[in-house]
C-alpha cells in the first residue's frame, strides 16, 4: 500500500511558475514508477508526465518544454516543476504510483492515487 499525498497548487497568472509535491508513504517508494495526471472540469483525465524509478522521463506533448518532473527517492517525493503556464493548464492534478517500473501513459496502469491539487492559471 502507498499513500500520496500533493501540496503546492495554487493560482497563478499565465505565465507564471508553480512546483507541486507529492509525498509517498508505506512501501518503498522507489519500487515504483510515478506519474502525474491532470482532469479539468467536463473533460477526462489525462496524462502529464511519468519517470521510472532510475529517472528516465516521458511527457504529454502539450507540456513538453514547459513542465520538468523529477523524483527525490531519498524524501519519497516526487515534483512537477510547471513555467510558463497557460489558462489551459488549469486543472486538478494528481499524482499516481505504478507497480511497473517503466513510465507509463495509462491512468488505468496506476495502483495508487492522491487526492489531487488544484491549479488553477488566469489569463
Amino acid at each position: 500500500q502507498v499513500q500520496l499525498v500533493e501540496s503546492g497548487g495554487g493560482l497563478v497568472q499565465a505565465g507564471g511558475s508553480l512546483r507541486l509535491s507529492c509525498a509517498a508513504s508505506g512501501r518503498t517508494f522507489s519500487s515504483y514508477a510515478m506519474g502525474w495526471f491532470r482532469q479539468a472540469p467536463g473533460k477526462e483525465r489525462e496524462f502529464v508526465s511519468a519517470i521510472s524509478w532510475s529517472g528516465n522521463t516521458i511527457y504529454a506533448d502539450s507540456v513538453k518544454g514547459r513542465f520538468t518532473i523529477s523524483r527525490d527517492n531519498a524524501k519519497n517525493t516526487l515534483y512537477l516543476q510547471m513555467d510558463s503556464l497557460k489558462p489551459e493548464d488549469t486543472a486538478v492534478y494528481y499524482c499516481a504510483a505504478d507497480r511497473i517500473l517503466v513510465p507509463r501513459r495509462s491512468a488505468f496502469e496506476y495502483d495508487y492515487w492522491g487526492q489531487g491539487a488544484q491549479v488553477t492559471v488566469s489569463s
